[in-house]
């Protein structure tokens, strides 16, 4: 394991994981919660979350982009944009709307222009796979080639199973047990 994979793991254990009876964005119940957004805009954890999903998916050929739903995905991607470029790499971040916007260029998926190109669809903490998979659908739509989602926190709740049902591979850089949680 990597010190940055550490550093993050004991962030988010510290700083994002809350304990009690909750509802998830998919309505399932659950004992904790994991609100990676109390990390991922954190000055201290954004860089670690950049260079631990590049690790993830360095392996992953030809990538272009990389994003996912808004809101949980836009951190992760502009972490993996800004710790990229600090690499040398060129990795370009996109946003993915619920919906068209009904003014302007009524465009659904904003950023660079993908059709053709190989992207990954990310998420910050992954429950049922319904987000990726609703990213991945506006994505198609504009003509991205989709590789691959990558999540930073896997519930290890049957999304990875969705989505390479769907037929994507499924990265994850963290599970509930590196996290000392259990489904």
């Amino acid at each position: 394991m990597t010190d940055a994979k550490q550093q993050l793991i004991e962030y988010i254990s510290a700083d994002a994981v809350f304990h009690g009876d909750f509802t998830l964005t998919s309505g399932k119940k659950a004992t904790y919660y994991v609100d990676m957004r109390r990390v991922s805009l954190d000055h201290r954890v954004a860089p670690l979350i950049g260079q631990v999903m590049i690790d993830l998916i360095a392996e992953v050929p030809d990538i272009v982009a990389v994003g996912g739903m808004t809101m949980g995905a836009d951190p992760i991607a502009a972490a993996i944009l800004h710790q990229g470029a600090a690499r040398g790499l060129t990795y370009d971040a996109f946003v993915v709307r619920k919906e068209p916007k009904d003014h302007g260029r009524g465009r659904q998926v904003e950023g660079p222009e993908l059709e053709g190109k190989r992207v990954i669809v990310l998420e910050d903490t992954s429950t049922t796979g319904g987000s990726p998979l609703a990213a991945i659908e506006a994505l198609e739509k504009v003509g991205a080639i989709i590789a691959g989602v990558a999540v930073v926190v896997d519930r290890d709740t049957g999304a990875k199973e969705r989505i390479e049902a769907a037929g994507y591979p499924y990265y994850s850089a963290i599970g509930l047990g590196d996290l000392g949680l259990t489904p």
